[in-house]
């Protein structure tokens, strides 16, 4: 390498490093920010971060003299292998499990069912309404990506407003319908990816549908391995005696490891890490010291806040990206409506799964000694959770429609800048009247909905009828009547119930945690 090369390189790295140091600057301002804003009736996290990212963009693009707005470079595989692990871990390991697990099945109906139900209308949508306004040159298999990337939501708005404690049932059905969302919108999205462009057809439908089942099924599975392999490992060897350091990094490299093998094997690495998140919370955090217990759970959550942090705020930069601009040949007139347009769908993709799903989750869990269903306020604030956009959206438009970042076509620029545009708008617009529509809503904090699932006592869950090898036939035979009347009767309960008396029989001895029926232990 000659010497004026050698010097550009160093030149080259030095801009760079000038380039990341600003970056991270700004991040940092953001945290300043937000804490000083923490009060506020109307900002939160995200918007602050896309607000300061909106107000870098405009210095750099004045600076530039209107060449660039970008600190970095935005490229989807950075998003999905560093940034998007430690915000889907963090949630699977700090989520209630009891409440997850409880309302699972209306989660699965909103996290699964309501994004093929909002993909299709989305989808549908898209297809007659583009060209009404002369928006053209996207093929069948794009309507059908755009489906899926605006399904994605973004519940970080709503969760930061909801509490926990005073509305259980309302942040657990928001909180996991939102990871689930995700996670579903990922695999059917890759699923998308995976058809022959030349061969769209009914049996393309079908194709569709096996690979996201094979793909859910395959990555729940790899992330339920994954965890309960730490959590051995945690217990057998009892690595904190030595080094607490050694036990940490091992359940944050395992953690990581599941998802980079999930990417390999071409599965969902978003559902994996989700579950070995939960699966390390439940068995494995109970297998080191108290001090490292302590310590994940911060590491955790402070990575997770960073990468959101980052994403908010680089797509506030991004939003000044000029070069997009200047490719898409669209007037402003018709822009802005298709703009509208995704909005739109958006809005009553979201509705039209919603509220005659929660409607059928009433009528399902009817029998059951509920204390609460999901009445019509609960069914808006979780219309109104999903109406926001974010990271994963950005990060598979920017996979659908461009290399690398760059892309070249103008209606692949298009599709990136509305991307943008509608999680801008979606989360500033609808993310400012977050707090006063659920303050309206919900004007009252009352702990009435404690759960979505059936009241308990300690005597009946240890009163369950389980089959015994020391009793006759014909009492096993009665008890296996009643076990069906109950699972018929109440499902959810029962299921769950039954799920607690085998965990601590069989799992908690062999992965660890603290059996909650001592005579099953």
């Amino acid at each position: 390498m000659s010497a004026s090369g050698f010097a550009m390189n160093i030149a080259g790295d030095h801009a760079q490093v000038v380039l990341i140091s600003v970056f991270v600057a700004v991040l940092c301002l953001c945290l300043v920010i937000g804490h000083l804003l923490e009060e506020n009736r109307w900002l939160n996290e995200s918007t602050t971060a896309i607000i300061i990212g909106c107000i870098t963009g405009t210095i750099i693009l004045l600076l530039s003299k209107g060449k660039s707005s970008h600190i970095l470079r935005f490229d989807e595989e950075l998003f999905f292998i560093y940034l998007l692990p430690p915000i889907i871990f963090n949630a699977g390991f700090q989520v209630k499990k009891k409440q997850f697990f409880q309302n699972f099945i209306t989660i699965m109906l909103f996290g699964v069912i309501g994004v093929f139900i909002s993909s299709s209308i989305i989808t549908a949508g898209a297809w007659w309404l583009f060209p009404r306004f002369g928006f053209t040159g996207l093929s069948a298999q794009d309507y059908l990506a755009i489906g899926t990337i605006f399904s994605s939501t973004d519940t970080v708005c709503t969760l930061q407003v909801l509490h926990q404690d005073e509305t259980p049932l309302l942040y657990s059905l928001v909180f996991g319908e939102g990871v689930v969302n995700d996670a579903t919108s990922v695999v059917l999205f890759n699923a998308v990816q995976k058809l022959d462009k030349s061969k769209l057809n009914g049996w393309a439908a079908l194709r569709v549908l096996l690979d996201f089942l094979y793909l859910f099924s395959t990555s729940t599975a790899l992330g339920v391995v994954a965890g309960l392999l730490t959590a051995y490992t945690l217990k057998t060897l009892y690595i904190g005696r030595h080094s607490t350091v050694r036990e940490i990094a091992l359940m944050v490299l395992m953690a990581y490891l599941s998802y980079t093998l999930a990417e390999l094997f071409h599965l969902s690495g978003i559902l994996t890490v989700f579950f070995c998140g939960i699966l390390m919370s439940h068995y494995a955090s109970h297998n080191v010291t108290q001090s490292s217990r302590i310590t994940t759970r911060h590491i955790f959550a402070t990575m997770s806040f960073i990468a959101e942090t980052f994403i908010f705020l680089y797509v506030g930069i991004d939003a000044l990206d000029i070069e997009k601009w200047k490719l898409s040949k669209l007037s402003f007139r018709t822009s802005v409506g298709i703009y509208s347009t995704v909005v739109l769908l958006i809005s009553l993709g979201r509705a039209a799964f919603v509220f005659p799903l929660s409607t059928f989750s009433n009528y399902v869990h009817r029998r059951a000694d509920r204390l609460s269903s999901i009445s019509f306020k609960h069914q808006v604030i979780i219309w109104w959770a999903g109406l926001m956009r974010g990271a994963v959206s950005i990060a598979l438009a920017f996979k659908q429609f461009t290399y690398s970042g760059v892309t070249l076509d103008p209606a692949n620029a298009t599709m990136v800048s509305t991307t943008i545009i509608v999680v801008l708008f979606t989360t500033l617009v609808f993310g400012f009247l977050t707090k006063p529509l659920i303050s309206f809503l919900q004007p009252h904090h009352t702990n009435n909905n404690t759960s979505h699932g059936e009241p308990r006592s300690p005597k009946e869950d240890l009163s369950l009828p389980l089959l015994s090898l020391e009793e006759s036939a014909e009492t096993n035979i009665l008890r296996a009547k009643e076990s069906l009347s109950m699972l018929i009767e109440r499902p959810v309960y029962t299921i769950h119930n039954y799920w607690r008396k085998f965990d601590d029989t069989y799992m908690r001895p062999v992965f660890g945690g603290p059996c909650r029926d001592q005579s099953a232990c």
